[in-house]
């Protein structure tokens, strides 16, 4: 637990102070506690993430040690609610308990992470989030003492960004960056027959379209014996970032045609394929641990000739039948190696999936875009897979 007298080395200032008409107001930045399991674990090696609630009341006394009285966090967590973009119906999730664990010191609270927009006044704070992607822009007005420093009034709207009119410096620059990416963006690397689709349907378990082909390209570029060797290959969900729409756009003469920025799109993270051995009892395991903390919608894309059953009714640790979990139609044995091929990100224990940390024999691989490019080269048309490679029973 951190507490004032500790002290703390931080990678970047844990706040900044503006003097604004005399009076000073702190922004204190956060990320969430939760980075570590959703980032690619090489990547924070060393680093450890603070609870939230611990680390802003730990830095109130030092604030309002030097005047500061009005206080604003920043942080990359947020909630759920059931109404409009100003509104806030049912707020829940971490940003609740996080708010009403602040200090009373603190006045506004900036938040974001789950791309939802809402207005709220918790615990007398102010608490918004913008959505995502620029579409809302949030609006706080805080009228403050020069006497005391102190907020006497606040208010927030967030405020939809209509993109009625371009900004022409932004426009200029990236019109600038458009032309020069355009070779390549517009390069042609194949072909599909339908829209591959990154989303899940309402009535399948957890596969969609689009991930289960970047669950194949995965297992295709690594199943050669000198490439890894690899017999199945796990994705997760959240690295399938776009869809791949069938109907032309641009400047595709047809419909189907799949170009390099479409691709780049879905695959935009640079991660290096990886092929590691798993017993079928840590496979077993790790299908489990999609269904950590309670999780319903991080159920790992799978290719082809790999199949398993799960219940969502069922408690957690027992969901997944261990008699299902089959490849090419042989049931995994718990005490036979398998090997598996992922990303870095997956690899390394992303997304919570520890598990795959426990892999051995790793062998590296090309980029998860190099992959893709190699695989639409060789199998185009793509068309969208079966979605019954994962099923759901009572």
């Amino acid at each position: 637990m951190l507490t004032q007298e500790e002290p703390v080395e931080t990678l970047f200032p844990s706040y900044a102070l503006h003097m604004v008409e005399g009076v000073q107001i702190a922004f204190i930045g956060l990320t969430l506690e939760a980075t570590g399991s959703i980032v690619s674990p090489g990547g924070i090696v060393g680093l450890t993430f603070a609870d939230e609630v611990e680390r802003v009341n730990a830095l109130v006394p030092e604030l309002t040690g030097v005047g500061v009285e009005t206080i604003v966090v920043l942080i990359h967590e947020g909630g759920l609610q059931s109404g409009l973009y100003n509104e806030c119906p049912g707020i829940s999730g971490p940003i609740v308990d996080i708010v009403e664990g602040l200090d009373d010191a603190v006045d506004v609270v900036v938040s974001g992470h789950t791309h939802q927009a809402y207005n709220c006044v918790i615990d007398d704070k102010i608490v918004t989030s913008g959505a995502s992607f620029g579409r809302v822009v949030t609006d706080i007005d805080l009228e403050i003492s020069s006497k005391t420093g102190d907020v006497t009034m606040a208010t927030a709207t967030n405020v939809v960004v209509t993109r009625e009119s371009a900004d022409p410096v932004i426009a200029a620059f990236v019109a600038m960056y458009k032309q020069l990416a355009a070779p390549l963006a517009n390069q042609q690397i194949g072909t599909i027959t339908a829209t591959l689709e990154k989303f899940a349907p309402d009535d399948s378990p957890g596969l969609s379209t689009m991930g289960a082909v970047v669950a194949d390209v995965i297992l295709d570029a690594t199943q050669d014996p000198l490439l890894g060797g690899a017999e199945l290959a796990l994705m997760n969900p959240g690295g399938v970032r776009a869809d791949l729409d069938y109907p032309k756009s641009g400047s595709e003469p047809v419909d189907g045609i799949v170009t390099y920025g479409e691709a780049f799109a879905v695959n935009p993270f640079g991660n290096n394929l990886v092929v590691l051995t798993l017993t079928g009892a840590q496979i077993d395991a790790l299908l489990e641990q999609q269904f950590a903390d309670g999780q319903q919608d991080n159920i790992l894309q799978v290719s082809a000739g790999f199949s398993y059953a799960y219940s969502a009714s069922a408690p957690a640790g027992s969901k997944i039948d261990p008699a299902s979990i089959e490849l090419n139609g042989v049931a995994i044995v718990p005490d036979q190696e398998y090997r598996v091929g992922t990303i870095g990100y997956l690899a390394d224990g992303g997304d919570g999936f520890s598990v795959f940390k426990a892999g051995t024999d790793r062998v590296g691989g090309v980029t998860d875009m190099q992959a893709l490019q190699d695989y639409f080269a060789d199998h185009s048309p793509v068309s969208p897979p079966a979605l019954d490679r994962i099923t759901l029973v009572p």
